[in-house]
């Protein structure tokens, strides 16, 4: 069944090069490095070189907070750019008395307090929690808006320079790899296992986080829909035209807006993405009310990546013959998947589902 609809959608293949030639174990690099291109160049735009590692400085710590249970710290993370250093703020929960936790890195909307976000659920379960706020490192002001942050850093302007220049969710993106650079560095967690995570455009992030730095243990994606996990090519949820109307284009680099209309002939899938993450952990999470973010597109292109992890050893998606139904949890293999009740939301229940994923890994 599941062969049939995905035949369907006629995705374009993971395992064959863009000059029609068989990917193999041995010319996987080559694979990889070609989807990660494509993606630069026609939807995120092109990452520049990093220009030295983030260092991180902690403002404020509390080693009592949470009823004593959790060490937090409100931490600078610095890092250099074509315009001098850069700074943004964020903030570390450690549980105490858990020796070296996993950690989440999470793309986050807002600053804690946040009611969103289960700080003590998370940290009781034995994991720590960077959060880092994405307007903290360039606005989303929508509308070609770069003029602070990361964008100023960076002298990227309004129309911007070249097609493929980044935008909005790259900065985001590097600014989280330049987090880990610190992360790594600290003796009290276990930042060789994190995850990275984000809902909705920040699960676009994280995936996207996690496909260009290979010392992300996961990527979760939460409702992230089109440029996220979902693919485009005959899908039902979000359009370009859709990011035209709202002015979140400039999330993207210039050259998606050239594929208005055009969906369904793109020369790159989001599959790339997810693929591009292989063999390493990816969990996906969908809403069946989620209309935008497409449920439907989201589960099927995680199985279509899937043919990554099986090239290369691993599995990948592991799901019976049959479209997800609200309330499957699919955690066998290196990618998980759920497709919950209601709308867009980012839950404890998704919360709750991530966790269980990353424990059975550990």
């Amino acid at each position: 069944m599941l062969k049939e609809i995905l035949k369907e959608r006629d995705l374009l293949p993971i395992l064959k090069m863009n000059d029609g030639s068989v990917v193999t174990v041995e010319n996987w690099r080559e694979r990889r490095a070609e989807m990660l291109d494509d993606l630069q160049k026609y939807s995120y735009g092109y990452t520049p070189d990093c220009l030295g590692e983030g260092t991180g400085e902690v403002i404020f710590e509390d080693k009592i907070a949470y009823a004593g249970k959790v060490t937090e710290q409100h931490i600078n993370i610095t890092f250099n750019t074509p315009n001098g250093p850069f700074t943004f703020y964020s903030e570390l929960y450690i549980p105490n008395g858990v020796e070296k936790p996993p950690v989440f890195l999470n793309h986050a909307f807002r600053r804690a307090p946040d009611r969103y976000l289960p700080i003590e659920e998370i940290t009781d379960q034995g994991f720590a929690l960077f959060i880092m706020v994405y307007t903290d490192v360039v606005n989303d002001n929508l509308g070609g808006d770069f003029s602070d942050g990361m964008g100023k850093m960076f002298g990227v302007t309004h129309p911007r320079q070249d097609k493929s220049e980044w935008g909005k969710i790259g900065m985001w993106s590097y600014a989280a790899s330049r987090a880990l650079d610190y992360l790594l560095t600290r003796d009290d967690i276990d930042a060789t296992h994190t995850a990275v995570v984000g809902h909705s455009r920040l699960g676009k992030t994280a995936l996207w986080t996690a496909a260009q730095d290979e010392r992300f243990w996961c990527a979760i994606s939460n409702d992230s829909g089109y440029g996220g996990a979902a693919t485009s090519k005959h899908g039902t949820g979000e359009r370009i035209t859709d990011f035209f109307r709202w002015g979140s284009w400039d999330w993207f680099c210039e050259y998606f807006k050239d594929f208005v209309d055009a969906e369904d002939d793109k020369p790159y899938d989001q599959a790339y993405v997810i693929a591009a993450i292989a063999p390493r952990l990816v969990c996906v999470g969908s809403a069946v009310e989620d209309w935008g973010a497409d449920p439907v597109s989201e589960f099927l292109t995680t199985l279509h990546a899937s043919s990554a992890w099986e090239l290369l050893g691993e599995k990948g998606l592991i799901t019976p013959d049959k479209m997800p139904e609200v309330n499957d949890h699919l955690t066998d293999g290196n990618i998980g998947y759920h497709l919950r009740a209601h709308r867009h939301f980012f839950s404890r229940e998704d919360w709750n589902h991530y966790i269980k994923f990353l424990k059975s890994k550990l």
